[in-house]
């Protein structure tokens, strides 16, 4: 790969270096450009405030010196408790421009989980949400060994001396600059690039969670490669509601400082839709699960529509499926099929985009795998979602398709600067280069087995590096399944065809390690299905008694005979069964980027999954 271009120096702030090369000098640097552009928005109401770069670099300032007057010293550890809201990334900005690092704690974390990462980090302090999260903190504050004091973003409900509320901070922090005015300066560019930035815990699926130990540097890489390719602009509208505990919406939080583009926060996912209509971002980056239940709400209702609309809906799909190949092909559609395309966009299309503002550029997809039958769906509507390609221990972004150079099914070609190969022994994807974390938190052996003394890091996904570098993942390391036939199979491969070319399915787990055959545990889009009975003439019931219901079984058995007529025979699912309830973040079944935990489900439900196999079974 080419090496990143250094950006231009800039005459407007000084005291900057040309390449700003902490978190700390990109911010200063952001706030002294362009002091009154509008840099967040915020729901109030019905309504959206506007926050401009001042008032965030005030507040941010505000945290700092109240976090240094509490006691916080260098590279000490914060931790963040909290969903994604604008206090999240003030708190965040304040930790490192007083010379701390942050350490992320999703809202979900279990208090065991809480407890073991406040104590691995040595964190010295914690913002908290709302009263949950305190509730939780103090349940185990006995076990809690460093913490000296915890922010409260809502008020609390019974304030003590180890809490103190977000406003009462930044008044602290407002009387320390007044007594030094140059303090928080001087702790923030005392920071260096290879200064420990976040440490973000792992949500894995077994053991503790790792903490992995992301400098300075890797988020500088990161922002300035994202404008190197061109992928976020200045004038870009973003609406954001990622995680921020997660290095995908890490990511969008400091391009943006370096871009400058303005976001509207809320990290509500039932808000999601209703806000992308008021807001009208220019791109949005979501997970895949996000797109596979716009696609299900989407056929399910045009279904739901009677038999006319159906057929529209379908003849316009096969128009714009025609388009969509000639336009990844690099073709233009010749007259007569751009008249159809334009009729099958003022019948369709457009309500569909209108959904999502009506100015949408693009919508970037990562953190898991995306059904290339899912983007080609979106792109035959005229939307382009990109999927990309990182993980935690690279800063989230290491490769990504652009929207002038894409290939679905692929996750693009590598980010200037990062270097991807395949490992010759089993096609392993290892990856070098300045987004590549310092080590696992206080786990020397783990980081010598998954980081080479030579800076290649060792994914654990499965891959290959297509004709112009495009990288496509077949699948996890370690989620391959190797049939007793000796045969390997892809689960998530089949998963994602599946949830694409079934509306009524929420998730499906593939299963078959070690065993004969593939079966799979799957199950249902309860509104998509709610839909679909009732247009059966089926009497509304909750969503057990759907998932045991005779033809509801045999309408998802129908699209499984679907899914197996593309698949080879040893690939091809012989037994499922449908789940009595959905797989949800609360039962502890997904992460919180909504990946299913595929060795979790497969305990909880091991009497299924072992039922699939007895000798009773296999004679049915």
């Amino acid at each position: 790969m080419e090496p990143l271009a250094p950006l231009a120096p800039t005459t407007q702030h000084p005291p900057v270096s040309p390449a700003p090369t902490t978190i700390p000098e990109l911010f200063f640097d952001r706030v002294q450009k362009t002091p009154d552009q509008v840099a967040y928005q915020t729901p109030e109401g019905k309504a959206w405030r506007d926050w401009s770069w001042k008032q965030i670099g005030d507040r941010v300032r505000d945290i700092a010196m109240g976090l240094r007057a509490l006691g916080l010293s260098d590279e000490q550890r914060v931790a963040i408790a909290s969903g994604t809201r604008l206090e999240w990334i003030l708190a965040d900005l304040g930790i490192l421009c007083a010379g701390g690092a942050t350490t992320t704690i999703y809202p979900s974390t279990t208090p065991d989980d809480t407890t073991y990462i406040l104590n691995d980090s040595g964190s010295a302090f914690v913002f908290a949400e709302n009263q949950e999260q305190l509730d939780k903190l103090k349940a185990q504050r006995k076990e809690l060994r460093g913490v000296k004091k915890v922010v409260a973003f809502d008020p609390a409900k019974d304030p003590d001396d180890w809490v103190i509320s977000l406003p009462d901070l930044e008044a602290l922090g407002q009387k320390a600059h007044q007594a030094d005015p140059q303090a928080y300066e001087r702790h923030a560019r005392a920071v260096r690039k290879d200064s420990l930035a976040v440490l973000v815990y792992t949500s894995g699926t077994t053991g503790r969670p790792k903490g992995v130990e992301l400098v300075h540097d890797c988020w500088v890489y990161e922002a300035q490669a994202i404008e190197q390719l061109d992928l976020l602009r200045p004038d870009d509208v973003q609406y954001l509601w990622l995680p921020l505990s997660h290095v995908f919406g890490k990511v969008l939080q400091v391009a943006q400082i370096h871009s400058g583009f303005r976001t509207a926060v809320d990290g509500r996912v039932e808000k999601l839709v209703e806000n992308l209509a008021v807001v009208k971002p220019t791109f949005v980056c979501a997970v895949p699960r996000i797109f596979e239940k716009v696609h299900n709400r989407v056929v399910g209702q045009a279904r739901g529509g009677g038999a006319l609309k159906w057929a529209i809906f379908r003849w316009a799909f096969r128009v714009g499926t025609q388009v969509s190949r000639l336009r990844q092909a690099g073709k233009s559609p010749g007259p007569i099929l751009s008249l159809e395309n334009a009729v099958a966009d003022r019948l369709v299309f457009s309500k569909l985009k209108a959904r999502f503002g009506g100015r949408l550029r693009m919508f970037v997809s990562g953190s898991a795998p995306l059904a290339t039958e899912l983007a080609e769906f979106f792109h035959a509507a005229g939307i382009l979602v990109l999927e990309g390609y990182g993980l935690t221990e690279t800063s989230a972004f290491s490769c990504v398709n652009r929207d002038g150079r894409f290939r679905f099914g692929t996750v693009g070609i590598p980010a200037p600067g990062t270097e991807v190969k395949i490992a010759e022994s089993d096609g392993e994807i290892l990856i070098k280069g300045r987004g590549v974390m310092r080590g696992y938190h206080h786990l020397p052996e783990a980081t010598a087995e998954a980081l080479a003394k030579d800076g290649w890091f060792y994914t654990g996904d499965i891959g290959v590096i297509e004709d112009g570098g495009f990288v496509r993942i077949t699948d996890r390391k370690k989620d391959l399944i190797k049939t007793s036939g000796g045969k390997y199979v892809a689960p998530t491969a089949i998963e994602g065809k599946l949830k694409a070319i079934c509306p009524y399915v929420s998730q499906a787990l593939v299963h078959g390690n070690n065993r004969n055959y593939v079966s799979a545990l799957i199950t249902l889009d309860e509104e998509s299905i709610k839909a679909w009975a009732a247009q059966q003439g089926l009497p509304a019931r909750g969503y057990p008694e759907y998932a045991r219901h005779d033809r509801v079984k045999s309408l998802i058995g129908e699209y499984v005979g679907q899914l197996n007529a593309t698949l080879a025979n040893y690939e091809a699912v012989k037994k499922w069964a449908l789940l009595p309830q959905d797989l949800t973040l609360e039962a502890g079944d997904l992460t919180p980027s909504l990946k299913v935990k595929r060795k979790v489900v497969e305990e909880k439900y091991r009497p299924v999954l072992e039922g699939f196999y007895s000798p009773a079974h296999e004679k049915m």
